[in-house]
């Protein structure tokens, strides 16, 4: 089984927008909604990966980012960690930089629905306002 570790960032500006990107047609759980992040190489931590990860996908530098949730998740065929990070300050502009779309969707309106099965527990906390 393989054994997956994720840095993803909770992108929110101050009206409580918070930006999300559409996975691509061909990976796993394609189509659905996520916060922006990726697999965490070999050599780095969470923090590291996060920062790398938000540059390559949604050309941002994010600031000092707490971490919001750790959530353990298995899947038939992979068990992945995700770590979730609060990012509220950042350089630049996100946007899809590798041509997936991305949107501002307001916190409360947020749908587990639209987002992989790992996700419902971040999404959860996030609609309940609880903060890191």
């Amino acid at each position: 089984m393989k054994v997956i570790q994720i840095a993803a960032g909770i992108i929110r500006d101050p009206a409580g927008q918070i930006f999300i990107t559409r996975r691509a047609a061909d990976a796993h759980m394609a189509n659905k909604w996520e916060f922006p992040g990726g697999k965490i190489e070999a050599g780095e931590g969470p923090e590291q990966a996060l920062a790398r990860e938000l540059q390559e996908e949604v050309g941002i530098v994010p600031g000092p980012s707490p971490l919001y949730m750790k959530i353990e998740h298995a899947f038939p065929d992979r068990h992945i960690t995700l770590w979730f990070y609060l990012v509220e300050a950042w350089q630049g502009e996100p946007w899809g930089k590798e041509g997936q779309p991305g949107r501002w969707v307001l916190q409360q309106d947020l749908d587990a629905s639209d987002f992989p099965p790992a996700n419902e527990a971040v999404i959860k906390q996030l609609l309940s306002g609880v903060q890191p």
